[in-house]
């Protein structure tokens, strides 16, 4: 819970996966329309392709199989639709792997840090220090989820923007999604990575050139 806390230092609070630009373009504009954004974003994109690299990840790493580990985070680094959601997802994989090896160093931590050649991106460091830890996948997969939905909530109540009462109705009303995300992806096969949010890709791109900007996607 403290990795993934929103105080925990990887810098998410700098990002909004293209909530920023879906805002300026009238796609959010409400608490339903960002439940909406998020709930198909959650099931249908980014959550469910990161919730299935995690898993993997995290099978692999415990099973001290360096060479899937690797296959595994070259994808996931490979996998990202923009530019600015590679730099999203790799600037806070990065982050998340010095920072837990600083405080929470672990003697198979290096060696899996070693396998994956680099290919740090945010669901491949969660699952490599989780099963370091011998964390047990499901309640990490389901904090994790937590954790980035409210992250997409913090972002859209400052840019749409919304009180403290309707950002917690929001994440409310997706708690199921975010428990039916971890479940669906704990039996997922890498072969069933793949997303159907092609706005949010959209809106991913087009935040590089938008005029102002809060965020950094």
């Amino acid at each position: 819970m403290t990795w993934l806390s929103p105080s925990f230092p990887v810098g998410a609070f700098s990002y909004s996966s293209g909530i920023e630009w879906a805002v300026e373009a009238g796609d959010i504009t409400d608490a339903a329309s960002l439940r909406q954004w998020l709930r198909s974003t959650l099931v249908d994109g980014a959550g469910i392709c990161d919730s299935i690299f995690l898993t993997h990840t995290h099978r692999a790493a415990a099973a001290n199989d360096d060479a899937t580990l690797r296959e595994i985070a070259e994808l996931a680094s490979a996998f990202a639709p923009s530019r600015e959601r590679h730099l999203e997802t790799t600037a806070q994989g990065r982050a998340f792997i010095e920072i837990a090896r600083a405080a929470w160093h672990h003697a198979a931590l290096d060696r899996l840090i070693a396998a994956c050649e680099g290919n740090f991106v945010y669901p491949v460091a969660v699952g490599v220090v989780s099963a370091a830890h011998l964390i047990p996948l499901a309640p990490t997969l389901h904090a994790f989820l937590h954790a980035v939905v409210s992250n997409w909530i913090s972002a859209g109540a400052r840019l749409v923007p919304l009180g403290q009462t309707d950002s917690q109705r929001v994440l409310a009303q997706l708690e199921g999604d975010v428990a039916a995300t971890a479940k669906r992806a704990l039996s997922a096969p890498l072969d069933d990575l793949g997303s159907a949010t092609f706005r949010a890709d959209l809106a991913s791109m087009r935040h590089e050139t938008q005029y102002t900007r809060l965020f950094r996607s």
